[in-house]
């Protein structure tokens, strides 16, 4: 089995920059490719970003793109989302998403694996 843990949530003013962090542990061989959705309160779990394996290929939600950059450490079997520009409409709880396998749109549809989430709060 697969755990995922979220760190690096917290409470920000707008404009400033966060990173949150994912650490896997359990059976991390087993992950592909990994990513970060969110949730807002009132609202559904929507898709933010995610990246391959290698790390050679990303893709985020139109209303992250040019702000977050995702990246990954395989060593560490850690992956991070680097926040900046952060709005008051990018307050959500963050989850951690991975798959079994290597391709974005599996990921965005069904992750196997979810993190428990960290709360990002943006002030305005």
């Amino acid at each position: 089995q697969v755990q995922l843990v979220e760190s690096g949530g917290g409470l920000v003013q707008a404009g400033v920059s966060l990173r949150l962090s994912c650490a896997a542990s359990g059976r991390p061989i087993s992950i592909r490719a990994m990513g970060w959705f969110r949730q807002a309160p009132g609202r559904e779990r929507e898709f933010v970003a995610a990246i391959t394996w290698s790390g050679g290929r990303t893709f985020y939600a139109d209303s992250v793109k040019g702000r977050f950059t995702i990246s990954r450490d395989n060593a560490k079997n850690t992956v991070y989302l680097q926040m900046n520009s952060l709005k008051p409409e990018d307050t959500a709880v963050y989850y951690c998403a991975a798959s079994r396998y290597d391709e974005i749109v599996i990921l965005t549809t069904g992750p196997h694996y979810w993190g428990q989430g960290t709360q990002v709060t943006v002030s305005s």
